[in-house]
Formats: structure tokens, C-alpha cells, sequence
């Protein structure tokens, strides 16, 4: 699942949802009665993220971003070459103005002549290719979630059926996802009943408020200064206040709206199989070829953002600037709004790396991975490319030292891993209590290293732009100073690359920060979130590839 959607209808949203399940009864009344161990920067001065905060200076702008801006200061008389990064999500917008000269072109295919003119197994794959549409032109935008295909499946075998011995592990496995499956959606479909009570009664309140003060909007002081004695104001003016003060607002609620949409007619629905419109054979796991080349598809908003952190251009003074100034995006597409199928992640990575991508950018995941070992293939072979993959750590506010995060860098059966994998976890611009992303999970044996995910100002389609929060922004921040480095020292290898991202991320031993996930402000050694302890510093990396690179 791409990790955006899970920050907002997932993460955010369902904590959100949590809140008016639990709290239900409260709205119900309510609308019934109407380099060294450096500390973060201190936030008090700035109340909102400046755009452009991922890539400034900690010293310099009083926020951590990873000192983009500061780093090109050092390269300033140095060439670069262009770095391919395959951007895997759920759509890229090719026509976008900051990133039209930032996209990879297949030199070898003569665009719309319908011929696999290289003979790579892809027909016209100019920026990259789609992996969830048919030939025909249609495609996958919703697609059910991985415990909903894994149920179904089992469900099909096991019930009123004759259960055999051989059989029986099996059956217990099919009882406990039967279970995890009726009372995740038994829950969802309380929280959405909680919802529908408050965001009633709030669009009410809202529009009499609006009537009430004769405004088209309402600003949080417009709410605050009401004085009136009459009761419906009150009831209108209370209502309105505990959403902000439990920081909902009508984006927020829209976007529950649209979590529970998506989560009950698609992603939990049994019923629902979208895979003909792909029109491949999905017990066929070693099937190539399918697909078409529409790397938009129908909802590039998640894909554009990342592209655009990575990429945008840095030259035209239009919207905002990715990181990395020399870099070509291979647009791959296999991520739909619902949980990706351990194929298509298989297949996306294999073009990848077969088509010249130097690193690849994977801002998805879920829960479960049936097919593990078929994407294990995969990363064995991109890594014996040479190229760096790097992985969103997810936004469920989890430990992922034990709860799953797929895919992953461990291999299965025999605990190896690959070296050239980086899992990275969503900072913030605050301080302190809000230095690291509430939704962001955490591990610290598994997530390498944090870099900005919240509030990240990026490219969306349409030639648009949007701050969005996830680790889904934490990772092409990461991706893009990995570009740096390769596009101004083409002599460092994937592993040593890594290795400096790691190394030259800002410490910050001892600082108490924000547990993800905590409801009652609870604050844990940063140190402990990541192996690491970091953040990545473009600036301090390019310092430490120039030393690495001159003592040979």
C-alpha cells in the first residue's frame, strides 16, 4: 500500500477514526445538544513548515532538513553526470512543468509505433512502464488488501469442507486471518458510524456558524472570538472546537470519508477482484510482458509527490526544488490504492534494474508478503546490479523490530540480508515532542536512518503542488541525496553510498522525542528509533564522499 495513503486514510485517519469511536458518545451529545550529538532546532518561532524546509540548514534556518542547499555550496565546481532513479508507486505525471526534463527516456523505443523495438518485453516503454493496467488501456486504480486475498483464498479450500491431516496447520492459519479479517471490519465499520454522527453534526455546525457571522469561511480566531449567550451558537461553537482542539477539520474528515469508502467497498471487500483488467495470470509468478506503458494511470498524486522531492527541477524557478539536480525518473507502476501483489513489486524492480536504474525508490508496503520469496529474487538481483533500493518504513506508528513491514531487506529461510537496502524513517520540522512524525514507524533494528516526511512541499499532477507527510516523503528525500552523491562521485559504489548516508547522518544522542503513536505524550531516546540514531545530511555526506573519494 503507498505510504501516503496510509499516513492520511491509515495513519492519521485512523487515528482520528480511534478517536471518534472512542469518543463517539461526547460528539453524539454534542450534536445532539447542537555531525556531533546536535539537538533539534527550536520551533517556538516558526509556527508552519517553510516549504522548502527539506532541504535547508539546522543552524542555518532553525530547522533539520537535510542542508540540501547548503551541500551544493560544496560542488560548486564539480561536474555531474545523470543518475537514473525508478520512482515504484502508483503513477508518475509526466507532463508535470517542474518534472518534464526530469524524466528518463528509453533512447532504444521509437515512441507510438507499437513495437518492442529493444526487445526488453515492454511495447513503447518511453518513461518507464505500468505493471497494474491491461493492454487495452484500462487500469487498476482500487485493489483489495493482502489479508483480504489471503482470506478469500483460504476460504475457498476450508469452508464446509472435509479438512485433511496434512491439511490442518494450514486450517489453523485460515482461522486466526478468518478472525483478523471479521473484526478489522467489524471495526471499520464502527469507526465509520462514529464518523458519519460527528462529521454530520460538524458540517452542521460549520455552515451555521458560517450563516451566524455571514462568512463563506471560518478561521480558527472567527470560532474563538463567539460570544453569544444563544444556545444553537454555543452547541455550534463547542462542536467546532473540539475538532480543532483534536485537530480535525473538514480536509480531515473528507479524507476519513474516503479511507472508509476505499477500505469497505475495496480493500476488505471480498467480492471484489479487479486483476482482469490487468488480464495476466496471477498463478503464473514468473509471468513477464504484461501491462501497458500509461505510467500516470488514473491517480498519480502519491507517485508525483515522491518523483518531485527527488527530482523537480532546480533550475526554473517554478515550484519547489527536489534534491537531486542531475537525475533522470524511471516512472514504474505497481502500486494501486490498496496493497500492491509481491508480482508486480517483482517485476517493477527487475525493469529497474534491467533498465539502467542506479537506485530505487519503494515508498509502499503492507502487512503481509505470500509471495516473498518471489520479490527476495528480485532485490538478489537489482543489488548484483549495483543498485541501492530504498524502502519507506511504513506509518502505522509500529516497531517494526517485530511487526511486519513488507517488503523487506531480510531474505527468507537462512536470516541473510542484502547490503543495498536503506529503510528510513519520517523526522519533522519541530522539535522535541514533534521531532519525529506521530504516524512513522520506528525500529531499531531494522529502520536505518530518519529524514524529513512531514509537511513536505512537492510536486503534484497537474503542474500543482502540495505539502504532503509520510515516510513516503522520508524515503526520496533519502533517494535524492543518494543521487547527489552518485551523480558527483560516479566512482562510488551502492554499498559505499550507504555507507556514507549512514555515517554522515546528524546524531542526536540523549534528545527526547515523541514516541509514534503514543496518545499520552510519552518521549523516547531518539537514538532508539533507527540503528543509526540520524538523520540524513546532504551536506555532511558530500563531505564525506569527497574525503572517501580523494584517498584513492
Amino acid at each position: 500500500m503507498i505510504h501516503l495513503k496510509k499516513t492520511v486514510y491509515r495513519t492519521g485517519t485512523l487515528a482520528l477514526c480511534a478517536l471518534l469511536s472512542a469518543s463517539g458518545s461526547v460528539w453524539a451529545q454534542q450534536a445532539g445538544s447542537a555531525e556531533g550529538n546536535q539537538k533539534p532546532a527550536a520551533s517556538e518561532t516558526l509556527p508552519s513548515a517553510p516549504a522548502n524546509w527539506f532541504n535547508l540548514d539546522r543552524e542555518a534556518d532553525r530547522v533539520t532538513g537535510v542542508s540540501t542547499e547548503k551541500a551544493y555550496q560544496l560542488l560548486q565546481n564539480k561536474t555531474s553526470r545523470p543518475v537514473v532513479v525508478a520512482v515504484i508507486d502508483g503513477g508518475v505525471d509526466t507532463k508535470h512543468e517542474d518534472l518534464q526534463e526530469k524524466l528518463w527516456v528509453n533512447a532504444r523505443e521509437t515512441p507510438g509505433n507499437g513495437i518492442d523495438d529493444d526487445k526488453n518485453g515492454y511495447v513503447d516503454d518511453i518513461n518507464g512502464w505500468n505493471f497494474i493496467g491491461g493492454k487495452d488501456g484500462q487500469n487498476v486504480n482500487y485493489d483489495t488488501y493482502e489479508l483480504t486475498r489471503r482470506y478469500v483464498s483460504l476460504r475457498e479450500r476450508f469452508e464446509g469442507k472435509k479438512i485433511r491431516k496434512k491439511d490442518k496447520e494450514e486450517f489453523k492459519q485460515y482461522g486466526k486471518l478468518k478472525e483478523q479479517f471479521e473484526t478489522k471490519v467489524a471495526e471499520l465499520k464502527q469507526q465509520a458510524s462514529g464518523y458519519t454522527g460527528f462529521a454530520n453534526a460538524y458540517t452542521m455546525a460549520s455552515d451555521y456558524l458560517k450563516s451566524y457571522l455571514g462568512k463563506d469561511t471560518l478561521t480558527a480566531a472567527d470560532i474563538k472570538a463567539i460570544r453569544a449567550t444563544d444556545e444553537k451558537v454555543s452547541r455550534a461553537k463547542s462542536i467546532l472546537e473540539y475538532a480543532m482542539d483534536n485537530g480535525i477539520n473538514e480536509k480531515e474528515l473528507k479524507e476519513a470519508q474516503e479511507y472508509f469508502d476505499r477500505s469497505l467497498n475495496y480493500g476488505y471487500n471480498t467480492d471484489f477482484n479487479p486483476r482482469n483488467i490487468v488480464g495476466d495470470d496471477p498463478k503464473n509468478l514468473r509471468e513477464k510482458g504484461y501491462g501497458n506503458n500509461d505510467v500516470a494511470g488514473p491517480d498519480a498524486r502519491h507517485g508525483t509527490h515522491v518523483a518531485g522531492i527527488i527530482a523537480a527541477n532546480r533550475d526554473n524557478d517554478l515550484g519547489m526544488r527536489g534534491v537531486a539536480g542531475n537525475v533522470q525518473i524511471m516512472a514504474i507502476r505497481a502500486v494501486p490504492n490498496g496493497d500492491e501483489r509481491d508480482k508486480d513489486v517483482a517485476n517493477a524492480i527487475r525493469y529497474a534494474a534491467d533498465n539502467g536504474a542506479q537506485i530505487i525508490n519503494m515508498s509502499f508496503g503492507k502487512d503481509y508478503s505470500p509471495n516473498k520469496e518471489l520479490v527476495d529474487e528480485a532485490v538478489r538481483y537489482a543489488a548484483s546490479k549495483g543498485v541501492l533500493l530504498v524502502h519507506a518504513a511504513g506509518n502505522d506508528s509500529k516497531d517494526i523490530d517485530t511487526e511486519n513491514n513488507f517488503p523487506t531487506r531480510q531474505y527468507l529461510n537462512g536470516g541473510s540480508e542484502t547490503g543495498h537496502w536503506l529503510e528510513i524513517g519520517a523526522s519533522s520540522w519541530g522539535s522535541g515532542e514533534s521531532f519525529v512524525g506521530k504516524f512513522s514507524n520506528y525500529g531499531k533494528a531494522t529502520v536505518d536512518v530518519f529524514a524529513p516526511g512531514v509537511d513536505v512541499y512537492s510536486t503534484t499532477p497537474g503542474s500543482k503542488y502540495e505539502s504532503l507527510s509520510g515516510t513516503s516523503m522520508a524515503a526520496p528525500v533519502t533517494s535524492g541525496v543518494a543521487a547527489l552523491l552518485m551523480s558527483y562521485y560516479p566512482q562510488l559504489t551502492a554499498a559505499q553510498v550507504k555507507e556514507i548516508l549512514l555515517k554522515s547522518s546528524v546524531k542526536f544522542s540523549g534528545e527526547q522525542v515523541n514516541k509514534p503513536g503514543s496518545e499520552k505524550g510519552e518521549t523516547i531516546p531518539f537514538e532508539k528509533l533507527s540503528m543509526t540514531g540520524g538523520v540524513v545530511n546532504a551536506w555532511e555526506a558530500v563531505k564525506m564522499a569527497e574525503a572517501m573519494t580523494q584517498q584513492k
